[in-house]
């Protein structure tokens, strides 16, 4: 463990939005100076958003790389690295860096958590912080959905052709390009309707009309519009897929930053293309029932790193653009 000279105690902060609360932690040692700002406590399903910034004593810092891991009970349960969030103070030895971590809907607060920032230039010593996180209680809804004969197929279908789309989406899911910044601004919801007829992680027993039933979670938000509703970009992003899938209908997957895509399922018609650039609020597509769905309603759902976080905690000022 580094011995820093000077640790600068942190600070409570809360998000705008409430979602999350948000601490800054300075630190200095003989070669950096510098704070990491993140969130110390969040619900299962949420993330961890941190930001590290950095003035460089001495020698350069072209090779500058930081990560930040999460331990459960003093074992490492995740990681990511940091991408940098300017260029030009990368250059000039000021770095300026951003990471998320999902958090898994199975976390418990029953046990004990940390985080772990590591950061090093090519000439300097590694060096590390250690940051107290808190996972909250929280219970998510149950639910169970009687499927009709149409539906039941299709959460049954085995086919090639819908592996074949599974195993498209999770490759897609799993690209992390560092220089992919589309945006760092707060996101708005893809609908004007807050009438919600599901939510992220509900627990959900299916029930198939052969009699069997399966258990699974809910990864997004289902808004209860009618059919035909505007949709549009939570965010600025660029449309990486654009297309009908068995299961989720006419769909769009919208990359925003690396590791972070949004998912808009079951849509009766698509407006925008896939290699598009699109800014936040821009029409996209019109809600519908197509894929595996009960009714009219638009499947708002984001992954990080490939895993589902509750949409609502890019609402705000998540990537700490104002805080002080």
């Amino acid at each position: 463990m580094i011995s820093f000279k000077k640790i600068i105690a942190a600070f409570s902060l809360l998000f705008a939005t409430g979602f999350l609360s948000a601490n800054t932690v300075s630190f200095e040692t003989d070669d950096y100076k510098g704070s990491i700002i993140y969130n110390e406590k969040a619900n299962p399903g949420q993330a961890v958003f941190a930001r590290l910034t950095m003035k460089i004593k001495k020698g350069s810092n072209n090779e500058t790389v930081a990560s930040i891991q999460l331990f459960k009970d003093s074992k490492k349960i995740d990681s990511t690295k940091f991408y940098f969030l300017n260029e030009q103070g990368q250059r000039k030895n000021t770095p300026d860096m951003f990471a998320t971590l999902p958090l898994s809907t199975w976390l418990s607060s029953k046990n004990e958590y940390y985080l772990r920032v590591i950061f090093s230039t090519e000439e300097n010593t590694a060096k590390e912080v250690l940051l107290p996180f808190h996972i909250e209680d929280y219970e998510f809804p149950e639910e169970v959905l009687d499927l009709d004969e149409k539906n039941s197929q299709i959460r049954q279908n085995m086919s090639a052709e819908r592996l074949l789309q599974i195993e498209k989406l999770n490759k897609l899911l799993g690209t992390f390009n560092s220089e992919n910044i589309f945006t760092t601004a707060p996101w708005i919801k893809p609908v004007k309707s807050t009438r919600m007829t599901s939510h992220f992680a509900d627990r959900r027993t299916y029930k198939y009309t052969n009699g069997k039933s399966e258990t699974s979670v809910h990864y997004g938000n289902d808004y209860g519009v009618p059919e035909g509703t505007d949709v549009v970009a939570c965010a600025d992003g660029k449309i990486v897929m654009a297309e009908f899938r068995i299961s989720t209908g006419w769909t769009i997957v919208i990359e925003h930053l690396p590791g972070l895509y949004s998912l808009y399922y079951h849509m009766s018609a698509l407006e925008a293309k896939e290699g598009q650039f699109v800014k936040q609020g821009s029409l996209i597509g019109k809600s519908g029932s197509t894929g595996l769905a009960t009714g009219p309603h638009l499947h708002w759902e984001v992954r990080l790193n490939m895993c589902p976080v509750q949409p609502e905690i890019f609402i705000s000022d998540y990537i700490f653009e104002n805080v002080e």
